[in-house]
C-alpha cells in the first residue's frame, strides 16, 4: 500500500513516518508540509492512502480531498487534526474521509487505523481480483474441454470455482474421474493413497490439490461477501467446504480475523463427485 503524508507541522510528519515505516504499514511515496506542493505530488504518485490534516497553509484539508476526487485519483483518506468543532468531523466524513483522528498524535491508535484501510484495501482487490476471473464464467463454459461426461462436469465446477488451469487443477480432475469411474468412496482410502496411483511423490501432488482448493475456498468466501446470495456461493460454500470455516474465511479477508479457513479435501472431492453423480442422474 502506497501512502502520503500531508501535514502543515514537519514534527507531526516524522510521527506519522515513524509510526508507519516501524510497523511495515506501508510504503512511504512522499511527504509535505505545503498543501499546494503536496497535491501536485499526490497526484503524480497517485497513493492508496493520504493521511493529512484538516488544516494548512492557505488551503485546507477538504480542498484537496475535492481536487483530489476530481482529478479522478482513487485513493482513501485518513484526516489527522485539531478539530475545533463537531462540524469538521461530520464534514470529513461527508468528504468520503475513513477515518478523522484527534490530535495530539497517538501512535497505537494510528497504527490500527492504518491498518484498517489497508485491510480494507486489500480486501476490495481480491474481490476485484474474484469478480474478473468469474466475469465471463458463463461465456467461457462451453468452451471447456468436453472428452466425457465426467471431465466436462469436473471442468465446469473448477472452472465456476476459479481454478481452471491453477497448480493442482489437473491433479483434482484426474482423481475425481478415478473416484467415480471405479465408485470408490473416500472413507475407505486416504488421499495420499489415492495419489500414489497417479505419480512416485504423492506427498506433491496432494500439496499442489490442497493449494488449490484453498484457492478455491478463499474465491467463494471473497463472492460472499460481495454478495452473500451470490449462485456460485450459495451452491458451493457448504456443499464442498464446511460453512463455518467459509465464514471464516470471510471475517479473515475482511480483517476481522487473523485466522484462515480450513478445508477438508475430502469433503471438497466427495462433494465434486456427489455433483457430478446428480448432474448426470
Amino acid at each position: 500500500m502506497k501512502i502520503f503524508v500531508l501535514d502543515k507541522n514537519s514534527k507531526d510528519i516524522n510521527i506519522l513516518k515513524k509510526i508507519i515505516r516501524s510497523n511495515n504499514l506501508g510504503l512511504l511515496v512522499g511527504e509535505s508540509n505545503d498543501f499546494n506542493e503536496g497535491l501536485e505530488e499526490i497526484i503524480f504518485s497517485s497513493p492508496d492512502l493520504v493521511v493529512l490534516d484538516h488544516v494548512g497553509n492557505k488551503t485546507d484539508g477538504f480542498y484537496i480531498i475535492d481536487e483530489i476526487k476530481r482529478k479522478g485519483i482513487n485513493t482513501r483518506f485518513i484526516m489527522i487534526s485539531d478539530f475545533t468543532s463537531k462540524k469538521n468531523i461530520e464534514r470529513a466524513y461527508e468528504e468520503g474521509v475513513e477515518y478523522a483522528i484527534y490530535k495530539p498524535i497517538n501512535d497505537l491508535e494510528v497504527k490500527t487505523i492504518i491498518e484498517k484501510v489497508k485491510y480494507k484495501i486489500e480486501l476490495e482487490e481480491k474481490i476485484k481480483k474474484v469478480q474478473e476471473i468469474f466475469k465471463d464464467t458463463d461465456s467461457n463454459l462451453e468452451e471447456t474441454v468436453e472428452t466425457n461426461d465426467c471431465e466436462r462436469d469436473v471442468n465446469l465446477i473448477l472452472l465456476k470455482l476459479g481454478i481452471m488451469g491453477e497448480i493442482g487443477s489437473t491433479e483434482l480432475l484426474k482423481v475425481v474421474k478415478f473416484l467415480i469411474q471405479n465408485n470408490i468412496k473416500l472413507n475407505d482410502i486416504s488421499i495420499r493413497e489415492i495419489c500414489s496411483k497417479f505419480t512416485s511423490n504423492p506427498k506433491v501432488m496432494e500439496q499442489k490439490m490442497r493449494r488449490a482448493i484453498n484457492t478455491a475456498m478463499s474465491n467463494v468466501a471473497a463472492l460472499g461477501i460481495e454478495d452473500y446470495m451470490n449462485e456460485t456461493f450459495m451452491e458451493y460454500s457448504n456443499t464442498l467446504f464446511n460453512f463455518e470455516q467459509t465464514k471464516r474465511e470471510m471475517d479473515y479477508l475482511r480483517g476481522r480475523s487473523q485466522e484462515r479457513g480450513t478445508i477438508n479435501m475430502k469433503k471438497f472431492l466427495s462433494g465434486i463427485c456427489l455433483l457430478c453423480e446428480n448432474q448426470n442422474n
